[in-house]
C-alpha cells in the first residue's frame, strides 16, 4: 500500500474518532443544563453523556455480525449521518426529553464508529504498524474530544444551546470518510477463520467495564466539581475536558514507547494513572493548575488503556473476528459508562453519607485502585501459564 493510501486511511480513522468525540459535546455545559432544567434529577443530566452507551451496546453487537452483510465503509457513513442529525435535533424544541432521546439515538452512530474504527485499523495495518496506528487512533479520539469539548464550552458559554452546532462534525466526517476510506466489501468467514471470541477477550472486557465505571466520573462531574472563583465557568470546565483529551493525544503518540517499558502491565499502569489524577481532583477543587494536572493523569489513563486493550484484542482473534472482539469491548466500555453515574452517586451516598462530586471521586479512586490491583494479579497469573 502506498504512503498516500495509508495517509488517506488514517484521515478516515481520525474522522471516525471525531464522531466518537461528539459523545462529550455536552460535558462542559452540564452545569448550565442542570440550572436550565432544575426539576430534572442530576443523574439524568449526567446521563446526557452516558446515555448514548445504551444503544451503542446493542449496535456494537449487531455491527460485529453486520460486517458480513454490509461493508465497513457503508456502516461508517450511516453512523456519521446519524451523529450529525441527532446533534441538531434538540434545536427543534426546548425540551429535556427531546434532548435526552436525541443523545440516546446518537448512540447508534457512536456504536458503529467505536466498533468499526478498530476494524479499519486491523484490516489495513499489521504487526508493529498496527500498534502504532492504534496509538494514532487513540490520540485522534483524544483530539476529537478536545476539539468538541473546548469549542462546545466556548460556543455554549452564554447560551448553552449554541454548543449543539459542534455536531456539524458528523457531516464533515461523512464527506471525508466517503472520499478517503476504500470500500473493501463485506467480511468473509472461512472454515479456519470464524467469528469467535476467547477467554482473553472476555477478561479484557471485564476490566474495560471497571475502567469506564470509574473513568467516566471525570467528564460527568468535572463541570459541577470546580469550586471557588472557578465555579460555573463553562470555559474552565471545557478547558479541563480539553486538557483531559489532549493528554490522550500525547499518550497515544507515545504509546509504543510506554508499552515497550510497561510491557504486559500497561493496562494496570493506565488504571493507576487515573487513581493519581482523581485523587488530585478531590484535594484541589478550586485550584486550576492542580485540576489541570489531575485532568492530564485521568486522560493518560484512557489514552493508554483503550488502544492497549484493543491491540491485545485484535492480536488474540482471527481478522474475521476483529469487529466482534471490538464490539464486545465497545459494549464493555459503554456498559461502564452507562451505569457509572448511578453506581458512583449511589455508592457515595451510601458509603460516605452524601452524594457530592468530591465523594464520587473518592469512590472512583478506591474502586479504580482495587481494579488495577486485580489487573496486575491477572497479568501475573497469565504470564505463568
Amino acid at each position: 500500500m502506498s504512503k498516500t493510501a495509508k495517509f488517506k486511511i488514517i484521515v478516515a480513522i481520525v474522522c471516525i474518532s471525531f464522531i466518537q468525540g461528539l459523545q462529550y459535546s455536552v460535558s462542559p455545559i452540564l452545569g448550565q443544563i442542570s440550572e436550565h432544567y432544575p426539576n430534572v434529577d442530576v443523574s439524568l443530566i449526567q446521563m446526557l453523556i452516558t446515555a448514548p452507551a445504551l444503544l451503542s451496546i446493542i449496535v456494537s453487537i449487531l455491527s460485529g455480525f453486520l460486517v458480513v452483510k454490509i461493508s465497513v465503509k457503508k456502516l461508517l457513513l450511516i453512523g456519521a449521518v446519524i451523529a450529525g442529525v441527532t446533534g441538531f435535533l434538540p434545536l427543534l424544541a426546548d425540551n429535556f426529553w427531546l434532548f435526552f432521546v436525541s443523545r440516546t439515538v446518537y448512540g447508534i452512530g457512536l456504536g458503529i464508529a467505536t466498533t468499526m474504527n478498530v476494524a479499519v485499523v486491523a484490516e489495513f495495518f499489521e504487526g508493529n504498524e498496527r500498534a502504532q496506528v492504534m496509538g494514532i487512533q487513540a490520540a485522534s479520539v483524544g483530539a476529537g474530544v478536545a476539539v468538541v469539548s473546548t469549542l462546545g464550552g466556548m460556543l455554549g458559554r452564554h447560551v448553552f444551546t449554541n454548543s449543539y452546532f459542534i455536531n456539524v462534525i458528523g457531516f464533515i466526517a461523512f464527506l471525508l470518510i466517503a472520499v478517503c476510506l476504500p470500500d473493501t466489501g463485506t467480511v468473509k468467514e472461512t472454515e479456519s477463520e470464524k467469528i469467535r471470541l476467547n477467554r482473553k477477550v472476555f477478561m479484557i472486557d471485564l476490566f474495560g467495564v471497571l475502567e469506564f465505571i470509574f473513568l467516566m466520573s471525570f467528564t460527568t462531574n468535572i463541570a459541577m466539581h470546580i469550586s471557588g472563583s472557578l465555579a460555573g465557568n463553562t470555559t474552565v470546565s471545557g478547558n479541563l475536558t480539553g486538557i483531559f483529551s489532549g493528554a490522550q493525544i500525547v499518550i497515544g503518540l507515545l504509546l509504543d514507547l510506554i508499552a515497550k517499558r510497561a510491557g504486559r502491565m500497561t493496562l494496570p499502569f493506565a488504571m493507576f494513572s487515573f487513581v493519581a489524577g482523581a485523587a488530585i481532583l478531590v484535594a484541589f477543587p478550586a485550584n486550576f493548575p492542580m485540576l489541570a494536572a489531575g485532568a492530564v493523569l485521568c486522560g493518560f489513563s484512557q489514552g493508554m488503556f483503550v488502544p492497549t486493550a484493543l491491540t491485545e484484542l485484535s492480536n488474540s482473534v482471527p481478522q474475521v473476528a476483529t469487529a466482534m472482539a471490538s464490539a464486545s469491548f465497545t459494549c464493555a466500555m459503554n456498559l461502564g459508562q452507562l451505569i457509572s453515574p448511578y453506581a458512583l452517586n449511589t455508592a457515595s451516598g451510601v458509603l460516605l453519607g452524601e452524594t457530592t462530586t468530591g465523594n464520587v471521586y473518592i469512590i472512583a479512586v478506591i474502586g479504580m485502585a482495587v481494579s488495577a490491583a486485580l489487573a496486575v494479579i491477572w497479568k501475573m497469573s497469565s504470564a505463568r501459564k
